[in-house]
């Protein structure tokens, strides 16, 4: 559960327009974010994995000369033959 704080202009307003709605204001708010939180996100690309992004850690190092070291070893292998 969120709490918000809202000034007493907005207050009002936000209440006389759920009233001219029918709604609670507490519904009111709840459909507006959702708006808003649907219209923001709008084309964002998801994945599967955007819960973990970022989050994941491997150590690293270890990729950084895989190049060199592919290429030592073909040119080790070409000079076998």
């Amino acid at each position: 559960m969120k709490s918000v704080r809202l000034d007493p202009e907005l207050e009002r307003r936000l209440q006389r327009a759920a009233e001219v709605r029918g709604e609670s204001l507490s519904e009111f708010i709840r459909r507006a974010a959702a708006a808003r939180a649907d219209a923001t996100l709008e084309g964002v690309e998801t994945t599967d994995f955007d819960d973990v992004i970022g989050v994941v850690h491997g150590g690293g190092g270890q990729a950084r000369r895989t190049g060199e070291a592919f290429a030592e070893v073909v040119a080790q292998r070409a000079a076998r033959r």
